[in-house]
């Protein structure tokens, strides 16, 4: 077992300047819950009823967001990923079209229905001739899905980038990001063409992406595993240098969905993602069953205190600043900031137990601390 060790040391910086996307949004990392990991295109309702694509389990997921508490901490966006359309548009008006067994009502009465709730509704579509499963994708229709995406009251957009040329990209992407906001209604917008990109040994063009996207999909899709989050931990640690400096408020690096609350982590690994997905200032998008989430593990995805260090309003993406014998060390400015120079010693706090003080510690002193394999210890100091 590969033995890991993560000692956040948070420091504080001068405010930098950055770049915001002109639509105004996702000024720290979105929150919420997205189907994909958990769910991925489960369609038999009639197998799997609490499981299917559904606008029943959307519902059930905007109720539970709300009355567990997740809404109060920030936790907004409910998004449906793939699988929710019919296999053909239209015949006449060439409109997307909702599954009408498992969404009778229509999306823009579940849109109304999460809307109810105070939480903010988040939608799937593909740059490509269809979506990762085959679904209908936008292209030749980017106009007519943007206002299809308005007219539903759609919050949150996310644009995959299956079955699409790699460089078509860097065009197409921007032109619907510009659809969207041409509607007129406000839109985050999640990009997905770097991951594609990347895996065709093409380098994305940041700048664009941090003009005309307010978050992207950098790396390979999560899964329920350890493993997988070890795999997107090293790709943006070996990759820090390229792509850390272009987060920032309004356009983020994105390492995928939360998957705390499932199968593949435990306890202790559970603090790991969450506490590194906050040192990366990523979205925090959960991917579970809310309804089965264990006290301990929604203790971990509510922590107050590891949150405040994601949604920190300086917005710089943290750091791998050590990797020595399995042991890593990773840092993120965060506020307050400091101006007088007077910084003669620090006050730590542990993240993990309540904020609880550690000490005060001068330039010179040692600071020691011992954690178990596969664990996290999270400090602000």
């Amino acid at each position: 077992m590969r033995k890991i060790q993560k000692f956040l040391v948070l420091l504080t910086i001068m405010i930098c300047n950055c770049y915001a996307l002109e639509n105004g949004l996702a000024r720290t990392p979105p929150m919420g819950w997205m189907h994909w990991e958990r769910y991925r295109c489960i369609t038999d309702c009639s197998k799997y009823p609490d499981e299917c694509i559904s606008e029943q389990l959307f519902k059930r997921t905007s109720d539970y967001l709300v009355s567990e508490g997740y809404a109060d901490l920030g936790y907004e966006y409910i998004i449906i990923d793939d699988c929710w359309l019919e296999k053909t548009r239209d015949n006449i008006t060439e409109k997307l079209i909702e599954d009408r067994e498992r969404f009778p009502s229509g999306l823009k009465a579940l849109a109304d229905y999460i809307h109810g709730k105070g939480l903010k509704f988040g939608l799937y579509q593909d740059f490509g001739t269809q979506t990762c499963a085959g679904y209908p994708g936008v292209i030749k229709h980017m106009a007519l899905d943007a206002q299809s995406f308005a007219d539903w009251d759609v919050d949150y957009v996310k644009l995959d980038g299956c079955y699409a040329d790699i460089n078509e990209m860097d065009k197409g992407y921007p032109e619907f990001g510009r659809l969207l906001n041409r509607t007129g209604r406000p839109m985050v917008y999640s990009c997905s063409w770097p991951v594609y990109q990347e895996d065709k040994g093409k380098l994305p063009n940041y700048e664009a992406l941090k003009k005309h996207c307010n978050l992207w999909r950098n790396w390979q899709d999560i899964n329920d595993s350890l493993e997988s989050v070890f795999k997107i931990m090293d790709y943006f640690s070996k990759n820090q240098d390229r792509i850390q400096p272009h987060a920032g408020p309004g356009h983020w690096n994105d390492p995928d969905m939360l998957i705390l609350g499932n199968y593949g982590l435990s306890y202790d690994q559970s603090k790991l993602q969450m506490a590194v997905w906050s040192i990366l200032a990523a979205p925090l998008i959960m991917s579970n069953d809310l309804k089965t989430v264990r006290p301990e593990i929604r203790e971990i995805l509510q922590n107050k205190h590891i949150i405040a260090v994601d949604q920190d309003p300086l917005g710089i993406q943290g750091r791998r600043l050590l990797l020595k014998k399995d042991i890593e060390v990773w840092s993120r400015p965060i506020i307050p900031v400091r101006t007088d120079g007077n910084q003669s010693y620090a006050v730590a706090f542990d993240l993990y137990d309540n904020n609880r003080f550690v000490g005060n510690f001068r330039p010179a002193d040692v600071f020691k601390t011992r954690v178990i394999p596969n664990d996290i210890l999270a400090f602000k100091i």
